[in-house]
């Protein structure tokens, strides 16, 4: 599997968490420790926007700025979000699918960064985030290993930054042997025994 690909999987994964989510456990909190279940949702529906603006380098659009709820999900009843997150999720995988999403700089949340470096960012935010909504609400989650190696490059390059910047928690402690995907969790600051009665 290619970069492309890993990103495709990792968009899938996300979209079944998110159509998975009763709403009835939005206000639930998750393990991601600043979101309640809604907000892990409606983080990650805004990420698919966001990554498939980066990848057709179409700039950040000004009014999102300080809005948390992501702009396709504004107004719509929380039944509608998974239908929707899906139509969102096969503009972004189809943005990624180019090889030509992959080179060069490209735009992200108002800056210039590589697109590649985005790239491998938002596959293992998917990744993640996903984990963070399906165990918070119940559902059965599997990362292929494949995919669960890259979320690790991904959330290792940027771990520190997301330490010093604060929307990263301290590393949690693992064994050196654990699966890719669980190493990936714990560098993210995520207890991967984490549970709803947490």
């Amino acid at each position: 599997m290619d970069s492309a690909d890993h990103m495709t999987r990792s968009i899938e994964i996300a979209v079944a968490a998110i159509r998975g989510a009763d709403p009835a456990r939005f206000s639930a909190p998750s393990p991601c420790s600043e979101y309640t279940v809604e907000q892990a949702v409606s983080h990650l529906a805004f990420g698919l926007l966001l990554a498939q603006r980066a990848g057709e380098r179409e700039a950040w659009d000004p009014e999102w700025s300080g809005t948390d709820t992501a702009p396709y999900l504004v107004g719509e009843p929380a039944q509608r979000w998974g239908d929707l997150a899906a139509r969102q999720a096969k503009a972004t995988a189809r943005a990624w699918a180019d090889p030509r999403a992959w080179e060069g700089a490209t735009t992200f949340g108002g800056g210039e960064m590589p697109a590649a470096a985005v790239g491998s960012m938002m596959t293992a935010e998917f990744a993640v985030h996903a984990w963070d909504v399906a165990v918070a609400t119940g559902q059965p989650i599997e990362v292929p290993a494949p995919l669960g190696e890259t979320v690790l490059e991904g959330v290792l390059a940027i771990a520190p930054m997301g330490r010093d910047g604060g929307w990263f928690a301290p590393e949690v402690q693992v064994p050196g042997d654990a699966p890719a995907f669980v190493r990936a969790l714990a560098a993210s600051g995520r207890d991967p025994q984490w549970t709803p009665g947490d």
